[in-house]
């Protein structure tokens, strides 16, 4: 019993002392390091302002967007570019509101590294994309429209060139601006299907006439290859 007795009051001792040495302790707060999302952004765009010099004989942005699918070359590696960069900055967008990586990926290292947020949400984009333009194409060369794949890489790079430079103002203002996260969700949420809308008009009314030619192929294009990979990222990365 008298040890008993003697635990507690020195329990009770160093809990005091500790009480008092905590509160006169200066916390310091870590600095978030987000170098990497600045080299992202500068390479975005040093990678465009390569890309319209040398692939597009030095045009501006306004020529770029306005040219005609008969006076462009290098579609291909123009809409690799755009693709990858649109990857990228999404990782980096999306990474800040993922719950958590999944532990199956987790548990996974490579000489003690694992896969941290942005790793993973750039993992699963890029199977996402890679899945979905395999799919594409496949779903073109099955109805024998297999020709309009050059014009559905003229245009989609276009229309994702456009909206890499708003996901560069998205990713700036996330990471460099005192924000509401919960808020910004709700408005990233909301613009999803304001995009997913005026990507479909675009197509739709646009004069290279990239979507199949009969009704019922376009309605299956929008189902099969638009509307359930979105159901399928989201499912994969918020739970």
């Amino acid at each position: 019993m008298r040890k008993d007795k003697v635990f507690r009051e020195l329990s009770f001792i160093a809990l005091k002392y500790y009480d008092t040495f905590a509160k006169n302790i200066p916390l310091i707060r870590l600095a978030e390091n987000n170098d990497w999302v600045v080299l992202i952004l500068l390479g975005s765009i040093l990678a465009y302002v390569l890309m319209l010099m040398y692939l597009h004989r030095e045009a501006t942005l306004k020529e770029f967007l306005s040219q005609q699918i008969s006076d462009t070359g290098n579609v291909l590696p123009t809409w690799l570019i755009v693709s990858v960069i649109n990857c990228l900055l999404l990782a980096a967008l999306i990474s800040q509101y993922i719950p958590i990586v999944p532990r199956l990926v987790n548990n996974f290292s490579i000489l003690g590294n694992s896969l941290n947020k942005f790793g993973f949400t750039l993992i699963v984009l890029s199977i996402f994309y890679f899945v979905k333009i395999v799919f594409t194409f496949l779903f073109y060369s099955s109805i024998g429209q297999d020709k309009k794949w050059k014009a559905v890489n003229f245009v989609a790079s276009r229309f994702y060139f456009v909206f890499s430079i708003f996901l560069m103002i998205a990713v700036l203002v996330n990471y460099y601006f005192p924000i509401d996260k919960h808020k910004a969700l709700q408005i990233f949420v909301a613009f999803v299907p304001l995009v997913f809308i005026f990507k479909n008009i675009f197509y739709s009314f646009n004069k290279n006439r990239i979507l199949p030619n009969e009704w019922y192929y376009k309605i299956l294009y929008i189902c099969t290859l638009q509307i359930a990979p979105m159901f399928a990222l989201w499912r994969v990365l918020f739970f």
